[in-house]
């Protein structure tokens, strides 16, 4: 399960800001796991709450943006939205698509406190 690590990371990150920015405690992290990303979104959301407490993230809600796959295709030059970098073309049914959106994880917004 490498959400565990992708958690362990982003928690890695929110606390380099947090001693960077002099916060303390964050209310909301806002995520971006696009459809290609390679996420198991609920999986991420479990791993981010098992580590929470005793860390700054402790009680910060946990939003998860999940934009959808886009991918242009070679074979009608169309820009097209997929769920898997292996599909056809929903509009030709051509080869190849090439990804252009949805293959991030990041992190989009740290809402923080100071108390």
């Amino acid at each position: 399960m490498h959400e565990l690590i992708l958690a362990s990371d982003i928690l890695q990150i929110v606390q380099a800001s947090a001693a960077r920015e002099h916060f303390r405690r964050v209310a909301t992290l806002r995520l971006e796991a696009g459809a290609l990303a390679g996420v198991e979104v609920p999986a991420l959301r479990f791993a981010l709450e098992a580590l929470q407490p005793g860390t700054c993230l402790d009680g910060a809600e946990i939003q998860i943006d999940e934009p959808p796959g886009r991918a242009w295709c070679a074979s009608c030059a169309a820009e097209v939205e997929i769920e898997n970098r292996i599909d056809p073309c929903p509009r030709c049914s051509g080869y190849p698509v090439r990804p252009t959106g949805g293959l991030r994880l990041r992190v989009i917004e740290l809402l923080v406190r100071n108390d």
